[in-house]
Order: structure tokens, then sequence, then C-alpha cells
């Protein structure tokens, strides 16, 4: 009897140590806490937020009164999907990657004033309210050649409306825009007509341009022409002339009307000079 409450007492014994043991290191774990690298720890106690925030490495908190919160300090990337309206009232969908961080010294306040999800509850709001006004400014067709600016633009505007609250903006990237079908069958129309009407003012320079080589052909050759009648007639002497002309005469005399009407003929003249 006395051997089995002694292994009784034992077996409890046992059982207490493992207890305390088991609740040594809950307690011991609970008391240190580690904060990795890129993070800051926001600690609550009680349900109140500290100020201030602790930085990267080994410290101790209040068991079961205290909770260290990680915020993620490194630069995160958050993709939206939106839609907004181009000046000329074309729909744009637009597919962003936007690329930001956290400030280190603003952590607590963060987590305070708008909790964990601060990406969902201020970030994409923010970025589809400035898109929407950038968009605004463009015609649809400019939003497609003005990508860096709209990039630019909304960089600028996202960081006016966070940097307050400790949130920068350090990149966006447009990875696409997308408009109605409607639109892009009107583009492809509109790159048709500006293709035949370049193939058109291409072909009427082409022919303006012949037909002034063509002219300017025709004047070269006039000019070489009057040149040369210009020659030959300067070569020309009153004797050659004459000469020319005999070697062209027939023989034959030429026959004229006399004052009395009565017809003369040289060439019977010409033959009986010639007996």
């Amino acid at each position: 009897m006395n051997n089995k409450v002694f292994t009784a007492r034992k077996r409890n014994g046992l059982i207490a140590a493992a207890v305390v043991v088991l609740l040594a290191v809950i307690l011991l774990g609970g008391t240190f806490t580690i904060v990795d690298a890129g993070h800051t720890g926001v600690v609550v106690t009680l349900g109140k937020v500290k100020e201030g925030v602790l930085q990267e490495g080994i410290h101790v908190k209040i068991p079961f009164i205290q909770q260290v919160v990680k915020i993620d300090n490194r630069i995160r990337k958050l993709e939206v999907n939106t839609e907004a309206f181009s000046k000329d009232l074309q729909s744009v969908r637009t597919v962003l990657a936007i690329n930001y961080r956290v400030d280190t010294a603003k952590s607590y306040s963060i987590y305070k004033n708008i909790g964990a999800d601060y990406e969902t509850v201020l970030v994409t709001p923010a970025v589809n309210e400035v898109l929407k006004a950038i968009t605004a400014t463009y015609t649809a067709e400019e939003s497609v050649t003005n990508r860096s600016l709209i990039s630019d633009g909304l960089v600028s505007g996202l960081n006016e409306k966070l940097n307050d609250i400790g949130l920068y903006v350090t990149d966006v990237n447009i990875i696409d825009f997308d408009f109605s079908e409607a639109f892009i069958a009107a583009i492809e129309e509109k790159q048709v007509a500006q293709q035949k009407l370049l193939k058109a003012e291409t072909e009427k320079q082409t022919a303006i341009t012949n037909a002034k080589a063509e002219a300017e052909a025709m004047k070269i050759r006039a000019e070489g022409e009057a040149e040369a009648n210009r020659r030959i007639s300067a070569s020309l002497s009153d004797k050659i002339i004459e000469n020319k002309k005999i070697e062209k005469w027939d023989g034959v005399l030429p026959r004229v009307s006399g004052s009395a009407g009565t017809l003369v003929d040289f060439s019977d003249l010409a033959g009986e000079s010639g007996k």
C-alpha cells in the first residue's frame, strides 16, 4: 500500500515538474521577441499602442500583457487594376505596379491610426484617386504615348497624399493599358487612313519630282538646240547663203506678169541668150 502511495506521489511530482518547466518555457518564450531585418516592432500593451518602435534584434516584453506587431519597412510591391475615363471620355482600364515603403519612424502611428491592413485601407484607394485625376487630363490616344509622364505624375501625386502619413512611393510602372473594342477599331482605321494618305503624298511628290526633272531636261535640250542654231547662224556668211541658193536652183527662171497683163517667161530669154 505504501509503495502504491509512493509511486503515485512520484508520478504526480513528475507531472507537476513538467508543468512547471512547460510554464517556464512559455513564460520565457513570451518574454522575448525578435524583430527581423527590414522590420520594426510596434508595442501594444493591453490594446494601447506605445509611441516609438522596436528596431531589428531581440527585445524583452511582458508576457500576456504586451504584444509586438511586426511592420515590414522594406519596399513592397502592390498591383492595382483600375478603370478611369480619359479626356475624350474613353474608358481606360489600367494595370499598375506600385513600389512603396513604410517610414520606420511612423510605423506605430500607421498601425495606431489605420491598422495592419493599411495597404487596402489607404494605398489602393489613393492610387485609384490619383490615376483618375491624371487620366482625365489626357485623351485615350495620348495616354498611350505619354506613359512615362503618367507614371511620373502618379509618383508625385501619391507621395503628396501619403508622405505625411509615413508612406513613400518609390516607383510606378504601367503594366498595361486596355481600351474598348470600338476605340481600338477606330485607332486601326485612323492608322490605315494615315498610311493611305502618306502613300498618296509620296506618290504625289514622286510625280512632281519626275515632272520637274523632265521639264529641266527639256529646258536643257532646248537651250542646247538654240545654242547650236546660234552657232550655225553665226557661221553662215552672205556668200555661203548665196551659194546654197544656187545649189538648190533648178535652172528654171520664174514667170511674172507685166504691167500690160502680158506674161513674161524668163526661161525663154534664158534660152535665146543661150543661142
